[in-house]
């Protein structure tokens, strides 16, 4: 058997390129000739490669990098008829799929050993007009901010730039017009965003789609109807208080298949996928049921020493505290509705 490792040498503080030793010895005990390739600045190094290894019959392309390397493995071999396993290495800011597998994310060399569990799960993933995606997609003003998180304060900060920033531009968010089409229904109307999910988590929120599955075929959709500064951070705050926003009346929220999704006034729609802009509406969404089979940790032990976990923690609790004291609600059900700290 043949491994190809296909690593961002600049990731992770360059963590991965210091550790490629131990994690090709660790790949070479467990059966397979390996070898390595680092991403360079051209356009798609990591996709030409991973199709290039999968055409040559590797049987096993490891992406290490952050969520955008792995994405652009998975662009190289989804079209493929024969495609090989994947594994991951995380080594980025936010490793959504990391989180989603329960592969370690602050440790490139535990990540490696999840291959030696040798368990795997046919994933799905998501396919856009021609483009494919391995976590999110979505359309309108406010799936926009993420293009305006700077990368510094991302590398810093990881999911929690998102807040910050997202808090500061949210006054911008306008609603657009769109007609989103979906297995069960059509929605037409005003939107902030529409989200389609593969997993439960986008940006490090672990609970946007609280009941989503890694295989079953289906999307989590979910349409924010709203604009409201403080309509839109409430569903936040339900969000990260066990993912009760799915069942408010500012949210559809519907599993599907299939997704179309189109402006309904001529106005420009840009699609973010897995976090970069993926082109403009109209756009289908397909669901491609367990098309790639990644190494996982399926015993689903969850990883307690990730850094800034307390930190995290902290700051959700904050702002949860915050949206009960604008909102008047007891969002975390302890009976009491909390007021902002004195100063």
């Amino acid at each position: 058997m043949r491994a190809r490792v296909i690593y961002n040498p600049t990731s992770g503080r360059e963590v991965l390129k210091k550790s490629l030793v131990d994690i090709l010895e660790i790949l070479e005990a467990e059966g397979y000739e390996t070898s390595a390739f680092a991403t360079t600045a051209e356009p798609n190094s990591a996709k030409k490669e991973a199709e290039r290894a999968a055409l040559d019959g590797f049987e096993l392309i490891v992406a290490a990098g952050g969520d955008g390397t792995i994405n652009e493995v998975v662009n190289g071999i989804a079209h493929l008829e024969n495609r090989p396993k994947m594994a991951i290495i995380p080594a980025g800011t936010t490793n959504d799929y990391a989180r989603a597998l329960h592969v370690p994310r602050n440790d490139v060399v535990a990540a490696a050993k999840v291959i030696q569990k040798r368990q795997t799960i046919k994933m799905d993933i998501g396919k856009a007009n021609e483009t494919y995606f391995i976590n999110i997609a979505g359309g309108g003003n406010l799936t926009e901010l993420t293009y305006d998180v700077p990368s510094q304060l991302k590398s810093i900060f990881g999911y929690l730039a998102y807040l910050v920033k997202g808090a500061e531009m949210l006054p911008r968010v306008k609603p657009i017009p769109m007609r989103i089409e979906y297995d069960e229904g059509v929605y037409e109307g005003k939107a902030s965003m529409f989200l389609l999910g593969l997993t439960n988590s986008v940006g490090g929120f672990e609970q946007i789609a609280p009941d989503a599955h890694l295989d079953d075929g289906l999307f989590s959709l979910m349409i924010i109807k709203t604009s409201n500064v403080v309509e839109i951070l409430h569903l936040v705050a339900l969000m990260l208080n066990g993912g009760k926003h799915i069942d408010h009346p500012k949210l559809l929220y519907v599993k599907s298949s299939k997704v179309k999704a189109e402006p309904m006034d001529g106005s420009r729609m840009m699609i973010n996928l897995d976090g970069e802009y993926g082109g403009d509406a109209p756009m289908t969404f397909t669901n491609l049921h367990q098309h790639i089979e990644m190494f996982g940790d399926l015993d689903a032990i969850p990883d307690d020493a990730v850094i800034g976990e307390d930190e995290i923690e902290a700051a959700e609790e904050a702002f949860i505290k915050e949206m009960e004291h604008l909102t008047n609600e007891d969002i975390d059900g302890d009976g009491v509705i909390s007021k902002p700290d004195k100063k």
